[in-house]
């Protein structure tokens, strides 16, 4: 068997359930693995104290699909890929000339502030970190760390498709969403890029990382670690790069994988 130095786990629709929480039999099995556990996510920073709430101690996270590593227990920005503008400003050119229905939001300040487009559906009303802009151009005025686009019409794995083709390369784009919702990063930035980062800085190597995922925006992480694992309600994309695939979010799949593998 592998000799696994570190545990890298997707946190929607992999570690936790589908009413958001930490179950007691996931937490007392994240509490027993003897290797660190790093949340990799494309949460951004400011969603991350909703799980880090149920946990007795809160873990290092690389969020936004990669762009942002974060240490919780300083609160720093360890490192932060960003879109400058100019691409920002050539990426939104681009989506607005292909997707006619296409509305677009900017996750800024590392992830911290978000800026949306007003016809952009807002389901956390009152935060005031959350801003609807007064014009398109604030959209590309300050690097992002994330630029979002969903369209209210397409099918999600089709516009994934439409936009990967119309971005051409200048930068990346993926989904974790069940919905018309591309979430896109500077060239280069994946979940695998941002791991591969942190674990590097740590002297662990890709063979020796366990990960779990469940959406597209997983894959190039699974595909770097030494074993990846995709949970059993996985996007069938993702299953097709796994290893294996354990039991579903809903019946703590990560959780008995790590008893299973760590003999807890």
């Amino acid at each position: 068997m592998m000799s696994f130095r570190l545990v890298a786990t997707d946190i929607d629709g992999t570690l936790i359930n589908n009413e958001r929480v930490l179950t007691r039999r996931t937490l007392d099995v994240l509490a027993q693995v003897p290797v660190p556990v790093i949340l990799v996510t494309g949460r951004p920073l400011r969603w991350l104290d909703q799980l880090q709430d149920q946990l007795p101690h809160p873990l290092p996270a690389v969020c936004a699909n990669g762009a942002v590593i974060y240490d919780p227990h300083t609160d720093e920005v360890l490192r932060a890929d960003s879109m400058p503008v100019d691409v920002l400003l050539d990426v939104t050119k681009r989506l607005r000339d292909a997707v006619p229905d296409i509305v677009l939001a900017v996750e800024v300040d590392d992830g911290r502030s978000f800026l949306h487009e007003e016809a952009w559906p807002i389901r956390w009303a009152g935060d005031h970190k959350i801003q609807v802009i007064g014009s398109p151009s604030e959209l590309t005025s300050a690097p992002a760390v994330k630029l979002l686009a969903r369209s209210a019409s397409a099918d999600p794995d089709d516009f994934l498709a439409l936009v990967s083709s119309t971005l051409g390369g200048i930068a990346e784009a993926t989904r974790s969403s069940s919905s018309a919702l591309v979430e896109i990063s500077a060239a280069g930035v994946t979940k695998a890029a941002g791991l591969a980062w942190l674990c590097e800085r740590d002297g662990i190597t890709a063979d020796q990382v366990l990960a779990f995922g469940d959406m597209p925006n997983d894959i190039p992480m699974l595909t770097w670690a030494g074993r990846a694992v995709a949970v059993g309600n996985a996007h069938p994309a993702l299953q097709a790069v796994a290893d294996e695939i354990c039991d579903t979010n809903d019946n703590d799949g990560v959780a008995r994988y790590l008893q299973k593998t760590f003999n807890l």
